[in-house]
């Protein structure tokens, strides 16, 4: 499944409390796989086009016989039954089950017929007892012939107080539930009984002793989502839960709740980006206004960032995980209000129309922020995840599982930094100044001799051909460790994809040996985004045989290297380039020693430095063009396209480092450790950091079955990005005045790392086409709105 890196039982996973129980492992083969997925998702959505039309849900949401009818069909579909047996689906089929139901805006009972066979059956004892019960509910039982119809009451333990309570003495059950979804079209409702985690109750709502009263929620119809309960001596069957399915119910039925929320979430937005295209004002369509363009982008995100996780918490129970709660848990914490906002950000694109209840949207709008409130919300999943971060003195992000090469090479490289990046060496290294640590030569040259510079280089070029999953693995283990710069990804990407074989043959091998860096010759005073407006001149000598260049580049971090990646305009026609200024640049290999090459350094607000370039009449071969005169402008964004998708993967594992820090730091003070509003901005942080893991895994996948859509790659830059701010300015929030303190100065926490992360943080905002740009291709090519 795209986006699963969940690690199965027999890789360990986590060890932290609260995630010992062993979940049931089951043989992937035989489960159903991707395309069996995406027939069940096609096959749903196209039963409820029939037969229970969105367009128009809102006038029958309280149709019980209307729901009663569909349901046979449901049942008939064999939905009934999933993830009953592994091999008819698992978590995964239920949440996309889920997921299309949301979509439908459709209020039949569903959660509580894949919940009960989730854990009476896939994670349960199977017993006979429970499997009779269960045939009721895949076939005809529960009352007049009519398949059983199982609501959900939310109340699963003793902090649920304001969901009610429940007793059940001799199969009769006595007490009050509130806000049970989808009891108005139920003929049993599900619950765990006051004080018995363990004991899973079923109660008959068809016989005596029940008074179900309709609660008008968000607006709804009364009973559409929600209804109270009264219950005395009302008839129940009880069964014990197997260990791991009392640990999974809350997890599960969060699960299938974020998956409605998110199937009603995205119809919602996807209705809106069509409505963008064509409603026009001021005498264009208004998804050409940026404004809107970077609205959508954001809630594209957010829906990304839903699904990915939601994705891989199902999987991780699929596959026994033992991080299958954590998964879960974070999952939840960022989706349940991440839907909530896309929801209201899809109504602003809306605008009036979406007021409407005659329109789709409302009720989209309603079942985000219902299911968003399921066990507590958001706020109960953050301590969820804050607890397992917290509470236990070793705990770590969860590990992903990168596959066997992947998870061989991460141990090969742990072990090879213990003896070339420990002790003194690491130590002395620490103690210099930012600017210093950027690039340390020796170190550079010593990793130059295993190979891995090359990792993902063709083998045919001395690379080592190794795929995205383990160049993942690589990064994350350098990242750990802290090591200084090494490689140079962009330009190895042009000379690949573009350069000659006398280029590749001369560049490629000291660059893998580590002896050389190139930087990136790209901005100037009037060119920095918008790069196609460069003006410094390349101009052919009038015996062929050199490229005199001239102009100006400023923010080049990497001035230091032995060669320059310099873009130049070499069409002259000022018409021509008047029309298509992308078409006139060419690429140039610089080396920085040549006469004519003024550098002018400055120091960043981050420590580090970079510097304004001079070029006076600055000659080079004329082999040191990479690609063909003019056609430099595919040879950059075809080495950034490639690289793109690893860029927020390389800024997420720098956070997700630097968060594993922080969670030490804060375990460490005891008034920090048990403060709520800490361990509440640690629950989010964690589901965000979550997220931006998933992207880059995506990333990765898409880069392993080809490429990387550009859009895909900017998704993951943006949210990452951002992410390093947002947990920059949450680090000051949570250690205080000391997280403040610079390198070098007394009490400093991690030699200043805090405050000089969030400084540098603003690089990563900006750099390699701004936040803004990349929102603006995100619209563009991910939802193709109008440029």
């Amino acid at each position: 499944m795209s986006g699963t890196v969940a690690q199965d039982a027999s890789n360990g996973g986590r060890r932290d409390a609260g995630l010992s129980l062993a979940w049931p492992v089951f043989d992937a083969a035989a489960m159903p796989g991707p395309e069996e997925r995406m027939l069940l998702r096609e096959s749903v959505r196209g039963f409820l086009a029939e037969h229970w039309p969105a367009a128009g849900a809102v006038e029958r949401s309280d149709d019980r016989a209307a729901v009663a009818a569909l349901w046979r069909g449901l049942v008939g579909q064999g939905l009934a039954a999933l993830g009953n047996e592994p091999g008819e689906g698992g978590v995964r089929e239920s949440v996309l089950v889920m997921e299309e139901m949301g979509r439908a805006a459709c209020p039949a009972p569903m959660a509580g017929a894949l919940l009960a066979n989730l854990l009476l059956e896939r994670f349960g004892a199977g017993d006979a007892h429970a499997r009779a019960w269960l045939s009721g509910l895949h076939g005809a039982s529960g009352g007049s012939g009519m398949p059983m119809r199982l609501a959900v009451a939310p109340h699963l333990g003793p902090d649920d107080a304001q969901a009610g309570t429940l007793r059940i003495d001799d199969g009769q059950a006595s007490g009050t539930l509130a806000f049970v979804d989808g009891a108005m079209h139920a003929t049993h409702v599900l619950v765990v009984p006051t004080g018995t985690p363990g004991t899973l109750a079923c109660i008959d709502l068809a016989g005596g002793g029940v008074q179900l009263h309709p609660a008008r929620a968000m607006g709804l119809v009364p009973g559409a989502a929600w209804s109270e309960l009264r219950l005395h001596n009302a008839g129940a069957s009880t069964f014990a839960l197997a260990p791991a399915a009392a640990a999974a119910l809350p997890h599960l039925l969060r699960l299938l709740c974020l998956a409605r929320a998110l199937g009603a979430a995205r119809r919602a937005f996807e209705l809106a980006v069509d409505y963008a295209k064509e409603r026009r004002q001021f005498g264009q369509p208004i998804g050409r206004f940026q404004a809107v363009q970077h609205k959508l982008a954001n809630n594209l995100i957010a829906l990304e960032g839903v699904r990915l996780t939601l994705a891989n918490a199902a999987a991780a129970f699929d596959l026994g995980s033992a991080d299958a709660p954590y998964f879960a848990a974070t999952a939840f914490a960022f989706g349940a209000q991440a839907l909530r906002q896309v929801a209201l950000e899809t109504h602003h694109a809306f605008g009036a129309i979406g007021y409407a209840e005659e329109h789709e949207a409302p009720r989209h709008f309603r079942r985000a922020h219902l299911d968003g409130l399921a066990l507590g919300g958001a706020a109960r999943a953050r301590a969820e995840v804050a607890a397992l971060l917290l509470d236990d003195d070793t705990a770590t992000l969860p590990e992903y599982d990168l596959g066997e090469a992947g998870n061989a090479l991460r141990n090969d490289v742990r072990e090879w930094l213990r003896e070339h990046w420990s002790g003194e060496r690491k130590a002395a290294f620490d103690r210099r100044a930012f600017h210093e640590r950027e690039f340390d030569p020796e170190f550079a040259c010593d990793l130059g001799r295993t190979g891995w510079i090359g990792l993902g280089w063709p083998t045919e070029h001395g690379g080592q051909g190794r795929g995205p999953r383990e160049q993942l693995a690589f990064m994350e283990v350098m990242e750990r460790a802290e090591t200084p710069r090494y490689g140079a990804a962009v330009q190895v990407n042009a000379l690949l994809m573009h350069g000659t074989a006398e280029q590749r043959a001369r560049y490629l091998p000291e660059i893998l040996r580590g002896e050389a860096m190139h930087g990136m010759g790209y901005s100037e005073p009037e060119a920095g985004s918008d790069l196609a407006s460069l003006r410094m001149s390349a101009v052919l000598s009038d015996d062929g045989r050199e490229w005199v260049l001239n102009g100006q580049k400023i923010w080049t971090t990497t001035y230091w290297g032995k060669y320059m990646f310099l873009a130049a305009r070499t069409e002259r026609d000022l018409e021509v380039n008047r029309r298509t200024p992308h078409a006139g640049i060419s690429m140039f290999i610089v080396p920085m020693d040549t006469p004519g090459i003024t550098v002018k350094p400055a120091r960043t607000m981050y420590d580090g430095s970079f510097a304004n370039s001079f070029y006076d009449d600055v000659r080079i071969p004329a082999e040191n063009i990479v690609g063909p005169v003019n056609g430099g402008w595919k040879v950059l964004t075809d080495a950034l396209a490639n690289e793109r998708g690893l860029v927020g993967g390389g800024i997420v594992l720098k956070v997700a480092h630097a968060f594993d820090l922080l969670c030490r730091d804060v375990r460490a003070d005891p008034a920090l450790r048990r403060d709520p509003l800490v361990r509440d901005r640690i629950g989010q942080l964690a589901s965000e950091i979550e997220v931006g893991r998933q992207l880059m895994i995506h990333c990765a996948e898409l880069a392993e079955s080809g490429t990387t859509p550009p859009e895909m790659g900017a998704i993951s830059k943006v949210f990452s990005g951002e992410l390093m701010e947002r947990f920059g300015e949450a680090a000051l929030d949570l250690l205080g005045p000391r997280a403040a303190l610079s390198q070098g100065a007394p009490g400093a926490l991690r030699h200043g790392r805090y405050e000089q992360n969030l400084r540098h943080s603003l690089m990563w905002v900006i750099s390699i086409g701004t936040n803004e740009i990349q929102r603006s291709l995100i619209a563009q090519r991910g939802l193709g709105l109008p440029r």
